[in-house]
C-alpha cells in the first residue's frame, strides 16, 4: 500500500503516542492533535493532572488511551461550534471518560451539555477558560480564552479560536446558507477585531488550517511556521504549546503575528472585508450540508473503529442491486486498468473520505474493493469514513479484490487515461468527435482555456446537463479528482478520459 494510505491515522495519533512516554504534566500544557485529511485540530489542554479536550474528532480513542496512561483526567469537552466538515467526538469523549460537554449556548445542542455564553468559566487545574462569544464563521461560535489563575485576575496565555481567527486568514462565513452569508460575514469581521485585541504574546489556536474547506485563504502546506515573541512554541505567561506545526504548515500562531500579517486584519473597512470573504468561494463538499443537523442532535456512540465485513462476490453482487455504490480505493492507475463496472476510483490516500463525501450521496450504502494489504486499508478507510458519517451504511469489502470477481465470470470494465501533455493533441486522437476538457477543480483559478469548469462536487447534479457527443477529458491538480470525475462520467454512459498524470496548471502554462 502506498504509504500515504496510513498518513491520515498517523497525523491524528502522533501527539497521542508521543504524549504516552511521559508521565503527567506537571505544568500547563497545549497539545495540537492535527487530522491533515481534513485539514483540522483539535487541542488537549493540561494543567497537572486535569484536561480538557477542544474539538474533538470522532476517532479520538487513541488520544483518550493516552490520556488514561498519562493519569490524567479530562474534565471537560469544549466546542467551539455546531461543525460543518466532521462528526464531533465529543459524545465518545464523554461516553468514555464521563467528561463534561461544553458549548455555545447558542448552538441548541440536543444532548446534554453546558451552555457556555460571554464572559461563562470554568476551571481546568489551575487555569480557567473563559467563553468569548465570536460569531462569524457560523452565528453560534464561541472561542476560549485560557487565562492563568495569577493575583492580578488573570493573565491571557492562548485563545482556541476555532473557525473565527485563523493563521493566515479567517473562517468562512457561507456554511450556514446563503441568506446568512453576508451578516455572518460583517459579525466575522468584528469577532476577529475583538481578538486581534489580546496581547500580543496570546497563542492563536485555530481548529480549522490548510486542508480545509472551513478555511479560506489560509497559508498552503509547507508554509513557514508562524512565530512567537517567546519562540515557536511557548506563551509569554507560561503555557507550552507542543507540536505547533504539521508537516512544516502553520496551525498554531500568536495575537501579535496574526496583527502584523494576517490579510484579514489589513482589511480597515467592514464592507471590503465582506466583499473579500464572499468572492470566489468553492462550493463546500456535498457532505458539508449534513454535518451541521447531526452535530447538533449528536452522532451515535461507537466505542471504537466498527470492523469491515467480508463480503462475496455473489453479495457484493445483491448489494449493488439494492443500491450500494462501489468504491474502488486502489491506485488511479490499477483502477483504471480493471474495476467492476459502474465502480468510482478514489485513491486511499488523505483525502480519501472527503472525495467520497464530495460526490456519493450521504446515506448509500458503500462496498469497498481494497489495496494490499487489505487489512491495514481496511482499518484506515474506516476511520476516515466514520468522520463524516460515512461508516453508518459501510456494508463491507470485497473479499479478494477484482480478480476474485473477474474469476467467478464476472465483467470487469477498464477507463482510458492520459499524461496531460496528450491533451493539447486531444482532437486529432479522437477523430469525428468533439473533445471537451473538463476541469474539475474546486476553485478553477486561473481558468484552463477552453474548458468546461464543473467543481466535482457538483458534477453529480449536473452529468445529465452534458453534452452526449462529445469525448470528456477530465483534468484537476494533480489527477486524483480527475479519476474520481471520470468514473463518474463513465458510469453515465458518457466517453471519457481521465488525465492521470499532471494537471490544469500546465494547460494553463502552455497556453
Amino acid at each position: 500500500m502506498n504509504p500515504t494510505t496510513k498518513a491520515t491515522t498517523k497525523a491524528t495519533t502522533k501527539a497521542a503516542t508521543d504524549a504516552t512516554a511521559n508521565a503527567a504534566p506537571s505544568g500547563n500544557t497545549v497539545e495540537p492533535v492535527t487530522t491533515e485529511a481534513l485539514g483540522d485540530t483539535s487541542y488537549l489542554l493540561t494543567s497537572g493532572d486535569e484536561a480538557a479536550l477542544v474539538d474533538p474528532q470522532r476517532d479520538c480513542w487513541p488520544l483518550l488511551a493516552s490520556c488514561a496512561a498519562r493519569g490524567l483526567r479530562l474534565r471537560y469537552v469544549l466546542e467551539t461550534h455546531v461543525h460543518n466538515d466532521y462528526l464531533s467526538g465529543a459524545l465518545e469523549v464523554r461516553a468514555a471518560t464521563g467528561a463534561t460537554v461544553a458549548g455555545p449556548a447558542r448552538a441548541r445542542y440536543g444532548f446534554d451539555h453546558l451552555p457556555l455564553a460571554e464572559g461563562d468559566e470554568i476551571t481546568v487545574g489551575g487555569l480557567r477558560v473563559q467563553a468569548l462569544e465570536t460569531p462569524g464563521h457560523t452565528a453560534e461560535h464561541t472561542a476560549y480564552l485560557v487565562l492563568d489563575d495569577g493575583p492580578d485576575g488573570g493573565r491571557p496565555m492562548a485563545v482556541f479560536t476555532g473557525g473565527s481567527l485563523l493563521v493566515g486568514s479567517a473562517g468562512r462565513t457561507d456554511l450556514s446558507g446563503p441568506d446568512r452569508t453576508a451578516e455572518l460575514a460583517r459579525a466575522q469581521y468584528r469577532s476577529i477585531r475583538r481578538l486581534s485585541r489580546l496581547p500580543g504574546d496570546t497563542r492563536v489556536l485555530p481548529t480549522h488550517g490548510a486542508g480545509s474547506s472551513c478555511a479560506i485563504g489560509a497559508p498552503p502546506p509547507g508554509s513557514a511556521p508562524a512565530r512567537g515573541p517567546s519562540g515557536p512554541g511557548a506563551s509569554a505567561s507560561g503555557t507550552t504549546v507542543s507540536g505547533a506545526t504539521a508537516s512544516g504548515t502553520a496551525r498554531t500562531s500568536t495575537v501579535g503575528d496574526q496583527r502584523r500579517a494576517n490579510p484579514a486584519l489589513l482589511v480597515d473597512d467592514e464592507g471590503a472585508f465582506v466583499a473579500a470573504r464572499l468572492r470566489g468561494l468553492p462550493p463546500p463538499p456535498a457532505y458539508y450540508r449534513r454535518m451541521g443537523p447531526l452535530n447538533r442532535s449528536g452522532p451515535p456512540v461507537l466505542g471504537g473503529p466498527p470492523p469491515l465485513l467480508p463480503l462475496t462476490a455473489e453479495e457484493v453482487q445483491q448489494a449493488r442491486w439494492r443500491g450500494a455504490s462501489v468504491v474502488d480505493a486502489r491506485d488511479r492507475r490499477a483502477y483504471a486498468d480493471a474495476h467492476l463496472p459502474g465502480s468510482l476510483g478514489v485513491e486511499l490516500d488523505g483525502s480519501f473520505a472527503a472525495l467520497i463525501g464530495e460526490v456519493v450521496p450521504f446515506g448509500t450504502p458503500l462496498v469497498l474493493v481494497l489495496p494490499e494489504p487489505a487489512a491495514d486499508a481496511a482499518r484506515e478507510a474506516v476511520v476516515q469514513l466514520l468522520r463524516i458519517g460515512y461508516d453508518a451504511r459501510l456494508v463491507g469489502q470485497l473479499t479478494g479484490g477484482v480478480e476474485r470477481w473477474h474469476a467467478t465470470g464476472r465483467q470487469l470494465a477498464a477507463l482510458r487515461t492520459a499524461d496531460v501533455s496528450e491533451v493539447p493533441g486531444a482532437r486529432a486522437a479522437v477523430p469525428g468527435r468533439p473533445v471537451q476538457v473538463l476541469d474539475v477543480r474546486a476553485l478553477p483559478d486561473p481558468p484552463v482555456p477552453g474548458a468546461l469548469a464543473v467543481p466535482l462536487t457538483e458534477l453529480p447534479d449536473r452529468i445529465t446537463g452534458l453534452p452526449p457527443d462529445r469525448e470528456y477529458w477530465t483534468v484537476c491538480g494533480r489527477g486524483r479528482r480527475a479519476t474520481v470525475a471520470a468514473g463518474l462520467l463513465a458510469a453515465a454512459g458518457l466517453p471519457v478520459t481521465a488525465v492521470v498524470s499532471g494537471g490544469a496548471a500546465d494547460l494553463v502554462r502552455w497556453a
